[in-house]
């Protein structure tokens, strides 16, 4: 049987990240003290997989003109298929990334052409019996191809796997589409304020069992990231299971989401429990935030490093008597 594959039909963008002490304020001029471009959003979560070692392949559109050609160099350097949709007459979009220096991360993006998928163009995607299918919350707010996009999704044979992240743009998805995108979910996976745009005013384990219980009637599971606190995660029949995250320095925290999606499929597809792969996940987004930019995504050799050098400070700690907080 054919390794599982992942098809990204999302919004795969190009960065323009500027480092700086804060926000500015109405009318400032900051200087930065860093800048790169570099493909962001869906890219992002795609190199997590990749590197986590899940064949992986962007199935959303490419593009024409200078930021497209960047995304298609970078896609073809790290080993990432692409289906090649490519437009005619647009350019791929943009975001500028500000990241200030406690490490947390400001978006402003601008949609190009990742935002206009047709449904012959989905339609084509070619996932077989055992992939996976994931789709972000900005292509659902895109109101070019939200209604196609649903549609392609509701249409999913049950043996493809679909994981949604609303991201950020949740608030910008109509109540419609988005109940019906998330009756088809297989997982779901968000951070604490997006769940709250869909749940309401809760936290934590209510919040994680209510997504699941109430709004995703077909899921398998829910994960809900905390940030630098960790993740719960919600399965059928069972209480939701907090596991915090892993302690480092932080110095960027773009892209971090992506890449704990990223690896949280890949570790589903080859088999392993939700609790492992939320585990393996916490550990590749704690990584990723110790490096500059969001493609920053570690390789599956480096997180079972990383979690073997827990694994033996915890029981160093446990020998000492001073606990197992990791």
């Amino acid at each position: 049987m054919a390794e599982p594959r992942l098809f990204h039909i999302g919004s795969a963008v190009i960065d323009y990240i500027y480092q700086l002490e804060r926000l500015p304020n109405p009318g400032d001029d900051l200087l930065a003290s860093d800048f790169a471009v570099s493909p962001g959003g869906g890219f992002n979560m795609l190199l997590a997989a990749k590197r986590s070692g899940m064949e992986s392949c962007y199935a959303g559109k490419i593009g024409n003109g200078p930021a497209g050609a960047l995304l298609e160099a970078a896609l073809r350097a790290e080993g990432i298929k692409s289906l090649n949709n490519k437009a005619a007459d647009i350019d791929t979009g943009t975001c500028i990334v500000l990241i200030t220096s406690d490490g947390e991360r400001t978006f402003i993006s601008r949609q190009g052409a990742e935002a206009q998928m047709t449904m012959a163009e989905l339609n084509a995607v070619p996932a077989a019996a055992g992939d996976w299918v994931f789709t972000s919350g900005y292509t659902l707010a895109y109101p070019e191809c939200r209604q196609a996009l649903a549609r392609f999704i509701e249409s999913l044979p049950k043996d493809r796997s679909f994981v949604l992240d609303p991201t950020g743009a949740v608030a910008a998805i109509p109540a419609d589409i988005l109940a019906r995108v998330l009756k088809r979910a297989d997982w779901l996976t968000c951070n604490e304020a997006e769940g709250q745009q869909i749940a309401g005013e809760m936290e934590g384990q209510a919040l994680s069992q209510a997504l699941l219980e109430r709004f995703c009637p077909n899921a398998k599971g829910v994960v809900v990231r905390c940030g630098g606190k960790g993740a719960f995660l919600a399965l059928r029949g069972q209480a939701p299971l907090f596991l915090p995250a892993f302690k480092v320095e932080t110095i960027d925290t773009n892209g971090a989401g992506d890449v704990h999606a990223g690896a949280f499929i890949a570790a589903l597809a080859r088999g392993e429990s939700p609790q492992n792969a939320l585990r393996r996940a916490n550990a590749a987004a704690a990584m990723s935030t110790t490096r500059k930019g969001g493609a920053s995504a570690p390789t599956r050799q480096e997180v079972e490093a990383f979690l073997n050098r827990a694994q033996e400070a915890e029981i160093d700690r446990r020998d000492k008597g001073t606990g197992t907080e990791n």
